[in-house]
């Protein structure tokens, strides 16, 4: 286990992310290392909840996002110029 901090999660990086993450990634999108957010989890303050799968930790996406302060996806430029945002809201 690292104890640096990666670099944290671009916001690129955050709005592909699948429906549930690693402890590792959910660790870095807040800018902490891992062996932080395992003991914000043995203490009950990591910032959003977990879910025990075996001896590993998953972060739901959701969860993340809404701890991150992120209630909706954006849409970026790139996107719209490629259609695919206009599919998501027809």
């Amino acid at each position: 286990m690292s104890t640096h901090a990666e670099s944290p999660l671009s916001f690129r990086e955050i709005f592909d992310l699948p429906v549930s993450v690693d402890l590792r990634t959910a660790a870095r999108a807040f800018g902490m290392c891992q062996g932080t957010a395992y003991r914000l989890i043995a203490q009950g303050d990591f910032p959003c909840p977990t879910v025990r799968v075996g001896r590993r930790h998953r972060v739901l996406t959701v969860d993340l996002l809404r701890a991150l302060g992120i209630e909706e996806r954006p849409v970026f430029a790139d996107e719209v110029a490629d259609g695919v945002a206009l599919t998501l809201f027809d």
